[in-house]
Parts: C-alpha cells; sequence; structure tokens
C-alpha cells in the first residue's frame, strides 16, 4: 500500500459525526431534482459519495467523548448512567425505554445511520447505467463501493441486533415497507453475495485520488470478520466447525495478497507519524490533521489542558497486559510487583495507558490526590487513575493549534491475523499457523512467543487476551464480547481503579479498589443482542423485537 498525504473523501454529508461537508455543495435546504442528479455525472457521482458519510467512523461517536469501550470492561466515562452506550448503571437497568428511544446511541443512531446510508445506495444501484458517465470516472469502481458499503452497513446492523429487514431497492414513498426481519443466516449470505460483487469490480489498490475508498482486500477484510463473527458462539451455538474453517479461509484470502504488512511499530498504529498512513492499513478513515477539538478534550488529563479526561481504561483492561517476560500477572513466575505494578509490562501498555509517574509532554503524570492529573473533588478528572494514551496524541497539551492524525481504522492487518488464529483454532486446533500468527504480532509488541503445546481452549484464552491487548480501544472489545457471549463474566465483573498515594519519600502506594457503584454494569443473557429501536417496533405490524426487551 503506498502512502499519500490526502484530505477526506469530498462531498461527505453531516449526520452526527462532526464534520460540516455540504452535499452536491449546496444549501441543506435546497431541493434537488432525482432526475437532475442522475442526468449529470458529476452529481451522480456525489450522490453516490453520500453514502460513506452514513458509515460508523469514529471511536468517541457519541456526546461527551463516550466511545462503546466504555460500554465493556475497557474503559469507564463521567457519565455511566448515558443511554448513549448500551449498558446503564445498576438500578436504572430496566429502564428500557433509555435503550430504545434516545436518537444518537449505539441503537437507534446506528439503526437509523444504516438504513439512511442503505437507501442511497440501493438508490445509486437502481440508477447506475443510465448514468452518462464521462470518461475520466470509474462507474465499475463506483458500482464496486456501493456494493462494499451496502455489506458493511449491513453487517454493522447484524452485529449489533441479529437478522434485520434486508431491503435491496429504493422504494418509494407509496410502496409497502412494512417488511418481516430476515433470518441472520440470510443476512449474511446477502452480505456475503454483496461482498462477491464488490472484489469483481474493486481494484487491489486505489490511487492517491481515491485513497481511503475500498478495495479488493476491504472486501475480503469485511468478509473475514462476517465469517468470524458468524462463527461464534452466539450464533454458532452448535459449533459447526465447518463455520469456523470457513472463516479461517476468508481470512487467509487476505493474508495471501501480500499486499498489506504489520507496521514495525506498534505505538503508530492509529496516529502514525509523516503522512498518516501505514502499510498495515487496509482500510481507514483518514483524519487528517485537526485542531483541538472537543473529542480530544474528553480524553485529555484536565492537567495538560483537557475539558473533561473521562475516557478512562480500567483496572481490568490493564491486568490483561502481560510481563515482559510473556507471563500473566497472576502467574507467581510472573515478577509481577503490586508495588511497582507498572514495571516491565507488554510493551503495547505503554502504548496504550498513561499511568501514574508515566513521562508524558516533558513531565510526569501524576495520578494521586492533588496531582495534576487527579482530584477526588471533580468529576472532570479520571476515575481509574489512567488515561487513554493510544487516541491522545502526545502534541495535544493545551488549546491552541496541535495538530495529528487520529486515524479511525476500519479494517488493518493486525486483525486479519487475530481472526485467522481465532478461527484455525476452533476449526483445527493450535496448529503451527496459529502460532504464526499470534506470534507475528507479539514479535511486533516486543513480546515472546507463546509457550508450545496450548491445547485448544489454553490458546482460546491467549488469543481473547491478544485480542484485548492488540485492539484495545479500537471499537472491537464490546462487539467481541457480545459475539463470544462472555458479558454476564467481562462486562458484569466488579470494575476496578487503582488508588494512588504519593508518600512523603516521594515513593508511591499502589492499590487496586473497586470502582464507586454508579461505575459497575448489569449484562444479562439477552443483552447479547440490541434491541430493536422502540419506535420502529411501533410502527410495524410485522418488526418482532430481540427477546427480553
Amino acid at each position: 500500500m503506498k502512502k499519500y498525504t490526502i484530505p477526506l473523501l469530498a462531498g461527505m454529508l453531516f449526520v452526527f459525526s462532526g464534520c460540516d461537508d455540504k452535499f452536491l455543495n449546496v444549501a441543506p435546504d435546497v431541493a434537488l431534482n432525482e432526475e437532475k442528479v442522475f442526468a449529470d455525472p458529476v452529481m451522480a457521482a456525489q450522490f453516490a459519495d453520500n453514502a460513506y458519510s452514513f458509515l460508523p467512523d469514529d471511536y468517541l461517536r457519541f456526546n461527551e467523548g463516550n466511545g462503546v469501550a466504555q460500554a465493556s470492561d475497557e474503559a469507564v466515562g463521567i457519565d455511566v448512567t448515558n443511554p448513549m452506550l448500551y449498558t446503564l448503571a445498576k438500578g436504572l437497568y430496566h429502564d428500557h425505554s433509555a435503550f430504545t428511544t434516545l436518537a444518537v446511541n449505539d441503537i437507534s443512531g446506528i439503526y437509523d445511520r444504516c438504513y439512511a446510508g442503505i437507501r442511497v445506495v440501493n438508490k445509486m444501484l437502481a440508477r447506475m447505467d443510465e448514468v452518462k458517465w464521462k470518461p475520466d470516472q470509474n462507474p465499475k469502481g463506483i458500482k464496486g463501493e456501493m456494493y462494499y458499503l451496502r455489506a458493511f452497513m449491513y453487517f454493522e446492523l447484524i452485529k449489533r441486533f441479529g437478522g434485520v429487514v434486508l431491503i435491496d431497492k429504493a422504494y418509494t414513498a407509496f410502496e409497502d415497507i412494512d417488511l418481516p426481519r430476515n433470518s441472520y443466516e440470510e443476512c449474511i449470505n446477502f452480505i456475503l453475495a454483496d461482498i462477491a460483487q464488490a472484489v469483481t469490480l474493486l481494484p487491489v489498490e486505489q490511487d492517491a485520488a481515491n485513497y481511503g475508498r475500498p478495495t479488493i482486500g476491504a472486501a475480503r477484510a469485511l468478509k473475514s470478520r462476517a465469517l468470524l463473527y458468524a462463527a461464534s458462539p452466539l450464533h454458532n451455538s452448535g459449533n459447526d466447525v465447518a463455520k469456523w474453517k470457513a472463516a479461517a479461509d476468508a481470512a487467509k484470502e487476505v493474508m495471501n495478497m501480500n499486499q498489506y504488512k504489520l507496521h514495525p511499530k506498534y505505538d503508530e498504529i492509529v496516529s502514525p507519524s509523516g503522512n498518516g498512513t501505514i502499510d498495515e492499513y487496509i482500510l481507514i478513515k483518514i483524519k487528517p490533521p485537526r485542531s483541538f477539538n472537543w473529542a480530544i478534550q474528553a480524553i485529555m488529563s484536565p492537567g495538560s489542558g483537557g475539558r473533561i479526561g473521562t475516557y478512562n481504561p480500567t483496572q481490568n483492561h490493564v491486568d490483561l497486559y502481560e510481563m515482559s517476560n510473556g507471563l500473566p500477572i497472576t502467574d507467581p513466575q510472573s515478577g509481577y510487583n503490586p508495588n511497582d505494578p507498572y514495571k516491565n509490562r507488554d510493551p503495547r501498555f505503554y502504548a496504550n495507558i498513561l499511568y501514574n509517574d508515566a513521562p508524558w509532554q516533558g513531565r510526569k503524570m501524576q495520578m494521586w490526590d492533588g496531582g495534576a492529573d487527579y482530584s477526588s473533588t471533580s468529576s472532570a478528572y479520571t476515575a481509574t487513575r489512567y488515561y487513554g494514551k493510544k487516541l491522545w496524541p502526545e502534541v495535544y497539551q493545551t488549546p491552541g493549534t496541535q495538530t495529528a492524525f487520529v486515524n479511525f481504522i476500519f479494517f488493518r492487518y493486525g486483525e486479519i491475523l487475530l481472526n485467522y488464529a481465532e478461527a484455525q483454532n476452533e476449526a483445527a486446533g493450535a496448529d503451527a499457523t496459529v502460532y504464526d500468527a499470534i506470534n507475528q504480532l507479539r514479535k511486533r509488541a516486543g513480546m515472546p512467543n507463546l509457550p508450545t503445546g496450548l491445547t485448544k481452549d489454553q490458546m482460546r484464552t491467549r488469543i481473547y487476551n491478544e485480542r484485548a491487548v492488540e485492539l484495545a480501544f479500537e471499537d472491537n472489545r464490546w462487539y467481541d464480547i457480545m459475539r463470544w457471549k462472555k458479558g454476564k463474566e467481562l462486562v458484569a465483573q466488579k470494575m476496578y481503579a487503582m488508588n494512588v498515594v504519593k508518600n512523603g519519600d516521594g515513593s508511591f502506594t499502589y492499590t487496586k479498589v473497586p470502582l464507586a457503584e454508579s461505575f459497575q454494569r448489569v449484562y444479562e443473557e439477552h443483552m447479547h443482542l440490541y434491541p430493536i429501536p422502540r419506535n420502529e417496533v411501533q410502527k410495524s405490524k410485522k418488526l418482532v423485537q430481540n427477546p427480553g426487551w
């Protein structure tokens, strides 16, 4: 993959992601005649580009700097009762209306957004062939992008809701669109068919002017993820090995392209130096250099100029990082010292987490009460004594003109290796190819290889942990927990923080402590799937709600 400095795709419509691009460069209140749009090849291409604006494409998609990491065991946020996320605090759980009616969250917001994007795609596909394309345009590629985007948006729906209503055409205002939900298997087959179409139409690599649009690799990466989810316990209750084999084969298709490779520096995964692109990226949304904004301020410590530094990794997540010798901190032979808990950890810990006394911005982080980065009297500071380094470029210190890349990663090669390892282990056990995939990631991070002779169950445990560490804060953990059906074990477990006391001699005392009850979560069996938004169910005679909601 060549690396380019290029802008975001033009013509994207603002939905709720914070951009202010205007579709077709006209005022929002100007009505555009559909016939006029498709009679003009430039306007038709802009109409197609509008579909991109409906993708979930930010780690902090909700206000106050909230993302789905704060619904899982990865992190907590300031407003734990905010139903923009999925789980609610204990005692408020049974207020299901908050889950199903709020407009901007990971339920109603995504449901509406994806179907709006699917409608754009269906309209574009229906009218593609009547557009008089210019010689310098690429209608074949545009059609491939439409099939890819529809597959992607349907996957975003089914990973949250299970089977949904499949719509493969643009309905008119007078047609009956009250349709029943399709089965999960029907949805997967529909997605795979769209991906197959996209692969025949998309290029292996986009040129500089089109970097950020999908490629064959992106389509195959989507297939890898979709089949991995389909093979997982939530949707594969009988543990059909053939589904795992299909998922492994799909990941192998991407690996066999020899188009992507691991970037040598893990700490540059989200914010790479140079022009902001690396060879590990399969598909990203390029976040070009931008000035200080509310999302960054919600991650940063107020001591560094943040507004509310409340994107806080949990101690639960921190404890997943092994010692540098490859042993978990729970192993008596690991060398873990609870009085010096941050010494000799997996190097990815230092790339992802800001902890007490960590060097940062020319000083050291101060996580004790009264230090620059923590106050027990203000909710604007971390609740856990950690901040999320992965999404906080070091140049951001005080409001001003500092800029950096913070790319949203749709797919990167590291995930493909993890997908392959998980699926192949379930299909065939911990064979040499499983070890090779995981050990590539560990070698890049500076970690020793996994111990030989692991059973399938032991390898599964290590792979789950590897995903948690390698993909930390990249919008994967919450959905992994759902598909593994591990919510009651991982989300409803006690959430912990680290208490830090600075002693008179300058040393520190560390004590692992439970977070306040308001930060603890509930998770019941039916919560592996989201509820269908209440307004959608109420206005339909055929739409059936997910069990338990």
